[in-house]
């Protein structure tokens, strides 16, 4: 494919200013940008959603101009999102089916989902339900979904963002599969050890422009990283910092999930200490969210088997918890974490009315909510006209930075965070990094449930991972291997805790 020239904006902002570059035949492309940088614009325009106000595209020769998805995919060009867009209580192959124009008789659509998921290395049962598939699984589906059209390109968007090391390694060989046979693919990540493993070329944007081209295997991770932001990239450092009495203590937590589909907690323990952080890991869907609404107040946990500061708190809702001294960050920041269509000054206020005092005598204190909101803005170099802006206009990236800075920002003494980096950029995930640890050093228990296994062992000192609700004891960071981590991830290490707990 040969993008040139192609130039999209929007009122206030030039999302992509004369882009161009090509993407060969059998050719594994990244595109790497720090969040903000125009990505999420480009890919829409390849893939229909959106139309470019100056440019053209060519694939295979021919010009390529898709007024809408459906005719992107009849062109052979075909996208896997970085949020899964099944239906839980539908089948595998039910889901494939509503993926096409004219899908075959179930049947046939059956025998095909088998054959072509077999011949990549990627088996699926089509009759599952897809609630029951674990993550990597769901990504299994979106992938087989594009195969079936036999695409000419191939965009995938942070694909592995909820992948155990081993499915990394599955989908990196199915990848490679797929260039061998001609197909092109543009690839998106902000893992920049995996772009260096998979990608042949490199095509780097800043602030919606082409900066620069590069061969990832002949340049370090650092390097690329800082052909993004144009500028030398900081490393999270911690400070020398003694443990202090145990914040958060949490005791044979067992609560059933109230989520479709979701994983209750089956015997979960752990303490965190004042100046700790506690990093928990583990594939999506077994348990993340639940320990995250648990901990937050969001779903209540019976008796005293929450604690804070020595005080049972499991009785108590969210702003209590608040109030007490524990501030929470989900991952699904639409929606969950923030409210779309209201303002950055509005969601600043949602959850920190009580430990920023944004309130007088039961009246919003707008002045101050607002100070607050460009305090976030400025500490977190978030990429934004102002505090008036709606959150659903902000980048991914840039939203999750906003949100980060609302909960880092409110001298809490225990903050639990899930997936704190994700869908940003290097830079800004290092900046994030060095303020948990900046937290953890004024006294502050942190507890970060991630994906990203070179965060935890960057930033966590101690390691432990959820598996099917119940959760592995925590033991020291130092020291651990991939390979360790892996087998714990994929569910080893979580037969020998079913087994301690059954006993």
């Amino acid at each position: 494919m040969l993008l040139e020239g192609l130039t999209k904006a929007y009122p206030g902002v030039v999302a992509n200013s004369d882009v161009s570059f090509g993407i060969g035949e059998g050719e594994i492309h990244a595109l790497l940008g720090e969040n903000g940088a125009g990505k999420s614009t480009l890919v829409k325009m390849i893939y229909g959603l959106v139309k470019p106000d100056v440019g053209r595209m060519v694939l295979r020769g021919q010009p390529y101009v898709p007024a809408k998805p459906a005719e992107a995919r009849r062109l052979g060009v075909a996208m896997v999102f970085q949020h899964f867009s099944l239906f839980e209580a539908l089948t595998v192959a039910e889901n494939v089916a509503l993926g096409m124009e004219t899908p075959p008789p179930m049947r046939e659509l059956a025998a095909r989902i088998r054959s072509v998921s077999e011949e990549y290395g990627l088996p699926l049962d089509p009759g599952r339900m897809v609630g029951d598939l674990s993550a990597g699984e769901r990504q299994r589906v979106e992938i087989i979904r594009c195969l079936l059209q036999d695409p000419k390109l191939l965009i995938m968007d942070e694909p592995t963002s909820v992948l155990t090391p081993q499915e990394v390694e599955i989908l990196f060989r199915t990848l490679r599969q797929l260039r061998a046979e001609g197909t092109s693919i543009l690839y998106i990540s902000h893992k920049l050890e995996e772009i260096r493993a998979l990608c042949d070329e490199a095509t780097i944007l800043r602030r919606g422009r082409v900066v620069g081209t590069c061969t990832p295997r002949e340049r370090t991770a650092r390097e690329m990283a800082e052909l993004m932001v144009g500028a030398t990239l900081g490393t999270p450092t911690r400070s020398p910092r003694p443990k202090g009495q145990v914040a958060l203590g949490v005791s044979d937590l067992s609560v059933a999930s109230p989520i479709a589909f979701g994983t209750p907690l089956r015997g979960v323990s752990f303490t965190v200490a004042a100046g700790e952080v506690l990093g928990i890991a583990g594939v999506a869907g077994n348990g993340q969210d639940e320990l995250l609404l648990a901990l937050s107040g969001e779903l209540r946990a019976p008796g005293d088997r929450v604690r804070l500061n020595d005080h049972a708190i499991g009785d108590l809702g969210p702003a209590e918890r608040r109030r007490a001294g524990l501030v929470s960050a989900p991952e699904d920041r639409y929606g969950h974490a923030a409210a779309p269509d209201m303002s950055l000054t509005e969601n600043a206020l949602l959850t920190a009315a009580i430990r920023r005092k944004l309130t007088r005598h039961g009246f919003i204190d707008w002045a101050k909510t607002r100070a607050f909101a460009e305090e976030i803005i400025a500490d977190y170099d978030v990429r934004t006209p102002g505090p008036g802006t709606a959150a659903r206009a902000l980048s991914g990236g840039n939203l999750q930075k906003f949100l980060m800075g609302r909960e880092l920002l409110q001298d809490a003494d225990a903050i639990v965070i899930n997936q704190p980096t994700w869908g940003v950029d290097a830079a800004a995930a290092a900046s994030i990094r060095q303020k948990i640890l900046d937290c953890a050093a004024t006294g502050a228990a942190v507890v970060v449930i991630s994906q990203d296994l070179d965060e935890l062992l960057e930033i966590a000192d101690s390691f432990a991972v959820l598996n099917e609700g119940r959760m592995t004891k925590p033991r020291p960071t130092q020291g651990l291997t991939m390979d360790e981590i892996g087998m714990m991830m994929g569910g080893a290490h979580g037969m020998e805790v079913a087994h301690h707990a059954e006993a």
